[in-house]
């Protein structure tokens, strides 16, 4: 495995609080593993900070040929570094992008693009979007339920994958089941034990205990099977951070 298949998540929690180190946790990123990414966490819980990381890291190791797509529901201040970028879109502007990636996933899925360059779809407040959408126009937040399933099910051998982050990543948002489909699943913050069953087999969600996760502190589920305490790093450079970012939006 290459250096550059790894994303960084965090540093193991435990080592981290019980002995001051730092054991980086970090997953294999590559197209032979399933990395369609859920993020929830609620208000205050480190959330977006972790989402900016994640992102970052994306776009660094990505490649130069790879290609991220940012949709940005909520539009606060978290992303303002982004709003200029050519691949960056606005709440009225989200599923413009989702269209877009779909599009690239059907022409590899019939042949008409044979190339596997990663792409990937960054959806910040997913629910809180379908939520609005629902409200409105049913038909096409079904429509675009149905896409997101889609992509979900069918992106990993043809390397396109969601990273979706969330408050609370209820079932309604995520029809036939493919919210099974999540191969990184990263839950950070104080969260309701209900969010911890509905994400993780309950051998797992019961092995979290009486843990009381702060901001940035959290659980990684990797490939549904391996459960990790995570703490996610402080970046001293932000600024390098926000340039990565909107390079990789950029290029």
């Amino acid at each position: 495995m290459k250096a550059s298949d790894r994303l960084l998540i965090g540093y193991d929690y435990d080592a981290w609080y019980g002995y001051s180190e730092k054991i980086p946790v970090s997953v294999d990123a590559s197209t032979k593993n399933n990395t369609q990414t859920l993020i929830c966490g609620m208000s205050g819980s480190g959330k977006s900070y972790l989402t900016n990381q994640y992102l970052a890291r994306i776009c660094l190791y990505g490649g130069k040929e790879s290609k991220v797509y940012f949709a940005d529901f909520k539009q606060d201040d978290s992303f303002k570094h982004l709003r200029e970028c050519p691949r960056y879109y606005p709440y009225d502007k989200t599923i413009d992008a989702l269209d877009e990636v779909y599009d690239i996933m059907h022409k590899r899925q019939c042949g008409e693009d044979e190339s596997r360059n990663f792409i990937t779809l960054v959806w910040d407040e997913y629910m809180a979007n379908i939520l609005a959408l629902l409200g409105t126009e049913k038909k096409k937040a079904e429509a675009v339920m149905h896409k997101v399933s889609e992509i979900l099910m069918l992106g990993r051998s043809l390397a396109v994958r969601l990273v979706i982050a969330c408050q609370r990543p209820d079932a309604t948002a995520f029809p036939t089941g493919s919210r099974l489909n999540f191969g990184v699943i990263i839950i950070v913050g104080a969260s309701h034990e209900s969010i911890y069953s509905m994400l993780m087999p309950k051998e797992l969600s019961e092995k979290v205990g009486n843990r009381e996760f702060h901001t940035g502190e959290g659980v990684l589920l990797w490939q549904g099977a391996e459960l990790k305490f995570i703490k996610v790093p402080v970046i001293r450079d932000e600024r390098k951070m926000n340039a990565i970012c909107v390079e990789g939006l950029t290029r």
